[in-house]
């Protein structure tokens, strides 16, 4: 794959050459592997902007791809990705751990409610779904009480979605008195944000839906490359696709807590190799009760490194306050709004809920559990946005 990538890919050529890699068969040890350079996000924006709409990252001729997508541009500027017939069937390969993990099968009917748009994470897994022979349900083009009353009328078994809609069906059956309990719904899947694997969140899905709920952790650009079993102690990355590695954030050496690195395999016709993800890992010791040999991430994605926030000193994950926001049953929504104050940084936890004491509890929560007193200010009920993709909860004024 290497030698075909140096010899064909002009970006991957590219970086190669100046880092001093200009002829190399297959990395044979792990000590020729760590002589490719690093890939970073803002050289594939980059690389896309001189190069446009889709960079120089690509191995083929463009009439071998048959697929468009692009990230959600959260921490930046959106990357268009292409993939061939050969890479989209790993994309579905990939997605069949996921499934498999969660425990699908063929007998399963699986819903997917998503607006079928640019964005990869639920083409992929609808795709997963159809190759796994389970019975693939488009949600698309329906508002949320239309896509209860099909999950209903459907018998769906599964529900793959990301961890704010499945919140949201809840908002929204709640309103009509419907118990989510009582469907045949047994299993939740989630993806594109954090949420499945912090456990009050995990909590609220299981008990609405009566269901159990299972995280999965993909990117647009890499692939769907992690995944939790059965036992739920972290995420499993899918090795025979992916090579994982964790490094310092700041030396790029190895180590068991840092960030995570990732290379496919299986997307030659526009690869990523040595991905600097941006995401805290840290890497599970124990083997996993399931029997499953790949590396496990403990804890699944800890947060993302450029998200995290310094207030008054204390450094503050936006997943370690949804964590402890989660636990309130009576708080549908929140928001964390990020602010000057003179040369301070500080945050103000907006929250949706009726009476100022409800936030007293929140605020405490919040001190207790992070080690530092946060403002809490209530809102009105329904009067934060509501995502059905990637969630945006962290807002700087």
């Amino acid at each position: 794959m290497a030698g075909e990538l140096l010899a064909s890919n002009p970006f991957v050529a590219r970086k190669w050459r100046a880092a001093g890699v200009v002829a190399l068969d297959d990395p044979r040890t792990w000590d020729d592997f760590r002589r490719l350079p690093f890939t970073r996000t803002s050289e594939l924006v980059d690389d896309q902007a001189e190069h446009p709409p889709f960079g120089t990252n690509l191995t083929f001729p463009l009439e071998r791809y048959v697929r468009v997508h692009q990230t959600s541009g959260t921490s930046g500027a959106p990357i268009r990705w292409l993939d061939t017939q050969e890479s989209w069937e790993w994309w579905a390969r990939c997605w069949g751990f996921v499934l498999r993990g969660a425990g699908v099968g063929p007998a399963d009917r699986v819903f997917f409610p998503f607006s079928f748009s640019l964005f990869i994470g639920f083409w992929a897994g609808f795709e997963g779904a159809r190759a796994l022979g389970a019975l693939a349900i488009p949600g698309g083009g329906q508002d949320s009480p239309t896509r209860l009353a099909w999950i209903e009328t459907l018998g769906a078994t599964v529900l793959v979605c990301t961890p704010s809609y499945a919140l949201h069906l809840l908002e929204i059956a709640r309103a009509r008195s419907i118990d989510l309990a009582k469907l045949r719904v047994r299993t939740t899947v989630h993806a594109g944000e954090p949420g499945a694997g912090i456990a009050a969140v995990r909590a609220r899905i299981e008990e609405g839906w009566g269901a159990r709920a299972f995280d999965h952790a993909g990117m647009t650009e890499m692939g769907a490359y992690g995944y939790e079993c059965a036992a739920q102690a972290g995420l499993h990355v899918t090795e025979s696709e992916f090579i994982a590695e964790v490094v310092d954030p700041a030396t790029g050496a190895p180590a068991r807590d840092g960030e995570l690195v990732l290379t496919n395999l299986g997307r030659v016709g526009s690869p990523i190799v040595r991905y600097r993800t941006g995401d805290h890992v840290r890497l599970a010791e124990a083997p996993c009760g399931c029997g499953r040999t790949f590396r496990r991430l403990e804890g699944g994605i800890l947060g993302r490194l450029d998200d995290m926030l310094i207030v008054r000193g204390v450094n503050v994950f936006p997943t370690a306050i949804e964590g402890i926001v989660r636990r309130f049953v009576d708080l549908d929504e929140f928001q964390i709004e990020v602010f000057r104050a003179g040369e301070l940084e500080e945050v103000r936890v907006l929250v949706e809920l009726e009476d100022a004491a409800g936030a007293s509890r929140v605020q405490e929560a919040l001190r207790v559990g992070l080690g530092i007193r946060l403002e809490v200010a209530t809102v009105p009920l329904g009067s934060l946005p509501r995502y059905e993709l990637k969630a945006r909860r962290v807002v700087r004024k």
